[in-house]
């Protein structure tokens, strides 16, 4: 009787400390979310791209399409809206998980995964401006999936360490995808479209039924 006591003790003394050092409110919806909308996006992207592919083969016309006044522009506003809807759904659900479960939500552990995850984050998507001066466009795809795989790899100490798997996924295809230039936005659809969706159900299944039950 004594032990069962001494391990419920030890049990609840590990839970304490991982809340205390990790984000645990992280919503496996979300990433289900992120992945759909990431479909949709490039869906929307290959719609404006159809029967410019070939051109990814060629870097010199890859920077006259990067002089595309109208293409460049729409094909960033796609990736801002899939951002700024992935980000909000993030928010909203993961906000809604911490008051379920009574928990902070903005606290030091938050500080810190969010620093940790956005300063590979931010130094990516200043990379790939870079590439878009140069009209690169070519390679922003497989760039912007390794800056985000090390993001999620960076971040993940501070939250469930499965994230890890995720970066790691992302930043291999990343690699891969340097190699088909021509085919960036099919990867891009991967990454950040069918990797999200089972990761986020892998997430839901695994952590958020079972602390709503």
């Amino acid at each position: 009787m004594e032990n069962e006591k001494y391990l419920k003790d030890l049990s609840e003394i590990r839970n304490m400390m991982s809340r205390s050092s990790r984000f645990i409110s992280l919503s496996g919806l979300s990433g289900v979310f992120a992945g759909c909308y990431a479909i949709i996006g490039a869906v929307l992207a290959k719609s404006l791209l159809a029967g410019r592919e070939s051109v990814y083969d060629n870097f010199d016309e890859v920077s006259k399409l990067a002089m595309n006044s109208d293409l460049v522009p729409q094909l960033i506003l796609i990736a801002l809206a899939v951002l700024v809807l992935a980000i909000g759904t993030a928010i909203f659900l993961t906000t809604r998980k911490a008051r379920k479960n009574e928990q902070k939500i903005w606290d030091a552990t938050t500080k810190r995964l969010v620093i940790n995850f956005f300063a590979p984050l931010v130094a990516g998507g200043l990379f790939c401006l870079v590439l878009l001066q140069y009209g690169l466009l070519g390679l922003i795809a497989p760039s912007m999936l390794i800056f985000y795989g090390l993001a999620l790899i960076h971040g993940s100490k501070y939250t469930f360490a499965d994230l890890k798997s995720l970066g790691y996924a992302n930043l291999v295809l990343g690699l891969i995808a340097t190699q088909f230039i021509g085919y960036g936005i099919y990867f891009w659809a991967i990454g950040f479209g069918v990797f999200h969706i089972i990761y986020g159900i892998w997430m839901h299944r695994k952590y958020d039924r079972k602390s709503a039950e």
